[in-house]
């Protein structure tokens, strides 16, 4: 009877010890992902040609601005480009010829060295949203950011397991000066997460001051050899590249940081109407953006981008998931792994105002498109709402949870002797149920994906819980990871060392909110 006891006991006890680690705050990050799977190869090497040879014609016969950048038209004419008052005109195959001290793939490290990303090759790298001046709750609607929110963004996603990347402007905090923010911005991602982040790109002065920042959390020298930051420069299509984003590359690039080359293009606006001719100009940018980057430093690390959208023809209001998107997106990867570059795209796209049944089928066919034309850098991975103009929490960690698909769709299928089950069928036979043999018992912790968000009790169950929809469900989960966030630990002579700076650029200059 004792030992009987003693053995219900540790029973009791192992199970209690289980449920114990069920439920216990587990702060953990995935790895980057690594696709086991193919990409969608949609257009044929004849196509791909053409779409090349045009954007050379492109290139060299329509050219492209820089404007308001005298350093930058003197880079070109040295470089052997034709300049006409801003206008560059890059002979054929000069920008190809540049491009080649591009990397391939390089690491980006994270404060956490676990937590570093490898961009390129065949990796999937996973950021949030990025730039809007609102944000969404259950609770209190739609409403300008602010810095308090900002900063629940990052610790958000410092407790999302399948989210690799802190990101930047995860939002626009509207309550601090422009010319000021982001030092806080960057503050917050340097000191509430050890995941890596992007630096500030609004004016090249702020891009410096991410540099600077950057060298106190890492160390200068580290930095110089050493890529720790990932930051968006933008295109203005067609054909612009403005001042303010080409001196924020300048500043990466000659510090050996990482930049997005990216056009942003919404297609019968800033783009034709057709998907091969948005893929032309869409290579001309990027190639004519990439040279230069390697006019600044070659070697310099830089991921060829591709923003693209549809338009509403009626509204004129952007569109998004749709065929015409994907179809660019899965053109615009394989002509970035021809010319050997990082590729970044897709995302969690929708034009809806709420996160609901039209957020949720565009945003799963923008992020099944992101894995299937092989990204490398996806931003914008969770949280994107009304067209990019909206943060919203609940869609955040929606978004967030179905990024586990996306690792789990990447693995591709294994088959062995062990996942080909002959052990189980010859078990269960004619007539059972696998549930209880020795196969399922031994693989079903891991067999499937399971959702943190969605509901799958029985209706009962889920009427006497509230009747929750996913909105809803999606409230209860981000005040859970805000309850139980874990701030990572970092070297308090380090900690003061950014605050101090923060505090000294600040009071360098007056508040300016424009």
């Amino acid at each position: 009877m004792a030992e009987a006891a003693a053995r219900k006991r540790s029973r009791g006890g192992g199970g209690a010890a289980r449920r114990a680690e069920r439920t216990s705050v587990q702060v953990e990050t995935a790895r980057y992902i690594e696709r086991n799977i193919p990409n969608m190869e949609l257009l044929d090497d004849a196509a791909l040609e053409m779409i090349e040879e045009h954007a050379e014609q492109v290139l060299e016969e329509v050219g492209v601005n820089f404007v308001q950048n005298p350093a930058a038209l003197e880079r070109w004419r040295a470089a052997g480009a034709k300049i006409d008052g801003e206008r560059v005109r890059i002979p054929r195959g000069l920008a190809r010829e540049l491009i080649k001290t591009a990397p391939s793939r390089f690491t980006q490290h994270a404060r956490n060295p676990a937590k570093s990303v490898e961009i390129g090759g065949n990796s999937l790298v996973l950021a949030p949203v990025y730039g809007p001046p609102f944000v969404r709750d259950a609770d209190g609607g739609r409403r300008y950011a602010t810095i308090e929110d900002f900063r629940k963004f990052v610790k958000l996603g410092q407790m999302c397991k399948w989210l690799h990347h802190s990101g930047g402007t995860v939002c626009e905090p509207t309550d601090v000066p422009v010319n000021k923010r982001h030092l806080d911005m960057l503050l917050a991602h340097m000191t509430l997460s050890d995941k890596p982040f992007m630096g500030s790109v609004t004016e090249p002065s702020r891009a410096q001051d991410s540099v600077d920042m950057a060298g106190i959390l890492f160390g200068k020298e580290f930095v110089q050899d050493n890529t720790v930051m990932t930051s968006l420069i933008n295109i203005n299509s067609p054909l612009t590249f403005d001042d303010v984003m080409m001196g924020a590359l300048e500043i990466y690039a000659q510090n050996n940081q990482a930049c997005i080359v990216s056009p942003f293009i919404v297609g019968g606006a800033m783009a034709p109407v057709s998907v091969a001719g948005t893929l032309v100009q869409v290579l001309a940018e990027t190639l004519a953006g990439v040279a230069y980057s390697q006019l600044v430093r070659p070697g310099a690390p830089v991921i060829m981008g591709a923003f693209v959208t549809s338009i509403d023809m009626n509204s004129g209001a952007p569109t998004f998931g749709t065929p015409e998107a994907s179809q660019v997106t899965y053109g615009a990867g394989q002509l970035a792994r021809r010319l050997g570059l990082p590729f970044r795209s897709a995302g969690s796209f929708c034009g809806s105002k709420l996160p609901d049944a039209q957020a949720a089928y565009e945003t799963a066919n923008s992020l099944n498109m992101g894995l299937l034309s092989g990204v490398n850098f996806m931003l914008h991975s969770c949280g994107w709402l009304e067209g990019g103009l909206v943060a919203s929490f609940e869609k955040f960690v929606m978004d967030a949870d179905q990024l586990g698909t996306l690792h789990k769709m990447a693995q591709g299928v294994t088959v062995n002797e062990d996942t080909l089950a002959m052990d189980a069928i010859r078990e269960v036979g004619p007539g059972g149920h696998y549930l209880g043999c020795a196969h399922t018992q031994a693989n079903f912790k891991t067999a499937f994906w399971r959702s943190e968000v969605f509901d799958y009790k029985p209706y009962e169950t889920w009427s006497e819980e509230g009747a929750r929809d996913t909105v809803a469900l999606a409230t209860v989960r981000v005040q859970k990871l805000l309850d139980t966030y874990q701030q990572p630990m970092l070297d308090p002579a380090i900690n003061e060392a950014l605050n101090a700076f923060v505090a000294e650029r600040k009071a360098s200059m007056p508040d300016a909110f424009s």
